[in-house]
């Protein structure tokens, strides 16, 4: 992957501006403020659209601002209540994004083997639980991460973050 020129040098004004990822991380199932504050951090140092929580007061709480590492103030935050996931989904697709499940099941595409459309939504699952079958089926193609250790998932927010990587990796393939 090609580095991503820094630029910290900017002003936060002229910031705010620069074009972002079109990539949405949907973590409103997502339950702990230990992981949605390191999913806030991931999103905003690659330059993410959008995470989305199932509540924005989160992010006021004191274990989510402790990892985010002042994320949240640049990282643009959607609510979305999780009983009302399935319309946002659903709209979602109506604007032209794919939505992609990552979960821990073993009959989902291995994520080495899956070309990400630009416009993406990555839907996340409540930690031990993942994605409910519901929204499973609204989803376009639902993801796993290939593994070869006895422990069956990986941390939410491990998860995304290799996803994310991996969107990134084939987005700066495509554009060179």
């Amino acid at each position: 992957m090609s580095r991503t020129p820094v630029i910290r040098d900017i002003s936060r004004d002229r910031y705010t501006q620069l074009p972002r990822q079109p990539l949405v991380i949907c973590a409103a199932l997502v339950q702990s403020p230990v992981n949605l504050g390191g999913l806030c951090r991931t999103a905003e140092a690659f330059r993410l659209e959008a995470l989305v929580l199932a509540d924005l007061a989160i992010a006021q709480t004191h274990p989510f601002r402790n990892l985010a590492a002042s994320a949240h103030h640049w990282q643009p935050l959607i609510a979305c209540a999780p009983d009302a996931l399935p319309d946002w989904l659903r709209q979602q697709q109506q604007l032209g994004y794919s939505l992609i499940a990552l979960d821990a099941n073993p009959a989902a595409l291995p994520l080495t083997q899956f070309v990400f459309p630009q416009k993406t939504v990555l839907v996340l699952g409540q930690e031990l639980t993942g994605i409910p079958a519901s929204l499973l089926e609204i989803c376009d193609r639902t993801l796993s991460i290939p593994q070869a250790g006895m422990v069956e998932s990986l941390n939410v927010q491990t998860a995304a973050a290799i996803a994310i990587y991996e969107y990134m990796r084939q987005q700066s393939l495509a554009s060179s």
